[in-house]
């Protein structure tokens, strides 16, 4: 019997890269086709930002500094900035938090 995920997602392979649902993997084959197009350049998958806010670097209990993994970050041409995406189906609670301190961070989340 197949295990099913948290959310029921389904994991999808695409490029030989395995993606957390089918969704993921259609943005991921989006945004392939708009750095091809020169549209956006450098994609990066599951970048990592730590999370800090007015040089207070944030922890869990255990010290360890908390992390935030977006979907996908990418140079937008048009904006001349870079831009992190999260593929969402679900919003948890953790994920609003640290969403609200990226914000603070001056990150903002492009939710697709």
């Amino acid at each position: 019997m197949k295990a099913s995920s948290k959310y029921q997602n389904e994991k999808t392979v695409v490029d030989g890269i395995t993606f957390d649902s089918k969704k993921e993997a259609k943005r991921y084959g989006e945004l392939t086709l708009l750095e091809q197009a020169g549209v956006i350049r450098h994609l990066e998958l599951q970048p990592k930002v730590k999370l800090e806010v007015g040089g207070i670097k944030i922890r869990y209990g255990t010290g360890h500094q908390v992390r935030y993994y977006g979907d996908f970050r990418y140079y937008d041409v048009d904006k001349g900035r870079y831009v992190i995406e999260d593929t969402k189906g679900y919003k948890t609670r953790d994920y609003r938090l640290k969403k609200a301190i990226l914000r603070a961070m001056g990150i903002e989340i492009i939710e697709s």
